[in-house]
């Protein structure tokens, strides 16, 4: 990849006041399919090699939130005319903070929980997105669709609040949520998440207008694994792709090598319950985990009624991941 100056201004969210609420809040391809219909699949809903690279990072000012001592669910943020015309250009957005610490510190203790009992792994909600996901094997990048369903202090927070305001104003006001996602680097040994577009996972017939939002729980750093975008890479089509390492047997996509261009890519790490934006066309990427801690990242996705295309896209990635499973299915 090569290195090139960083051109990012990062300007800080405007915020309002917080208003606590009087409720407190307690503390397979085939699966594969079905994800993609529900567009709810990808770092962000991933090329590169393994190690950290030295990327342009992205430039934050300082943003502080008010303290909660009662979860807050009216939004506390919103963006700039400068940030809103950064995204569009760019096709992502950082910020410093879109939540509060004490939210994140029960939030991270809900997402250990789940992933510590494999939450959803009966019903193909929690697999191993960068590996053949056999029981009997290590999962380098476990994955769980839709977290939110498993843990009560993963709804309804201040986060969704503020990233459905965002989305709004980013969207328009028809921007509604479509899903979320948890993905967990482990501390030492997490699998990078290929460069890719999350539009790949998608149904083929419709061309869609949403977005990913992915805060971190801890620090995301360039050797934990933050993101990283190709700015206007959004306004490219959807390049191929194909599954991590050529094996359809892998839910994860990679972008085939050398077909596109990936030099001028900005690294955004965050501090705890800061954000990334993405749209879902945006060359994306984050490397693999080589730190003492674990990586933890919690994914939200919104968009507005997808536009249906006169010629479907042909993504013959898809069909090979079908027919992996259909033979993995005649072999039982």
């Amino acid at each position: 990849m090569t290195e090139t100056r960083n051109n990012e201004i990062k300007p800080r969210l405007e915020i309002d006041a917080p208003t606590a609420r009087d409720s407190q809040r307690t503390s397979g391809p085939q699966a594969g399919r079905e994800r993609r219909e529900r567009g709810t699949d990808t770092e962000g809903g991933y090329g590169g090699e393994g190690e950290s690279r030295n990327l342009p990072p992205c430039r934050r000012k300082p943003l502080s939130t008010s303290p909660d001592t009662r979860l807050p669910m009216t939004p506390t943020v919103r963006l700039t005319d400068e940030q809103i015309t950064f995204y569009h250009e760019n096709g992502y957005l950082a910020v410093d903070a879109i939540t509060t610490p004490e939210e994140i510190e029960r939030m991270r203790a809900a997402y250990d929980e789940i992933f510590a009992r494999q939450a959803g792994r009966d019903e193909g909600m929690q697999f191993d997105l960068a590996g053949t996901d056999e029981d009997d094997k290590t999962a380098t990048l476990p994955q769980i669709l839709d977290p939110r369903r498993y843990s009560e202090a993963l709804r309804d927070t201040l986060y969704e609040a503020n990233a459905h305001a965002i989305a709004r104003q980013l969207l328009g006001g028809d921007a509604k949520m479509n899903g979320s996602h948890a993905i967990f680097k482990p501390a030492g040994y997490g699998a990078e998440t290929p460069w890719h577009q999350d539009a790949a996972y998608w149904s083929p017939a419709n061309d869609y207008h949403s977005l990913s939002v992915w805060m971190p729980l801890q620090e995301a750093t360039p050797q934990n694994g933050c993101m990283e975008f190709v700015p206007g890479s959004h306004r490219r089509e959807v390049a191929p792709h194909r599954h991590i390492n050529n094996d359809p047997r892998i839910h994860g996509l990679e972008i085939v090598p050398d077909a596109v261009d990936l030099s001028g890519a900005a690294s955004c790490p965050l501090p705890p319950g800061g954000a990334t934006f993405h749209d879902s066309r945006t060359l994306h990427h984050t490397g693999p985990n080589r730190s003492d801690i674990p990586r933890r990242a919690f994914i939200l996705i919104f968009g507005v009624p997808p536009t249906p295309r006169a010629t479907p896209y042909d993504f013959p990635w898809q069909r090979e991941e079908i027919s992996s499973y259909t033979k993995k299915q005649a072999r039982k």
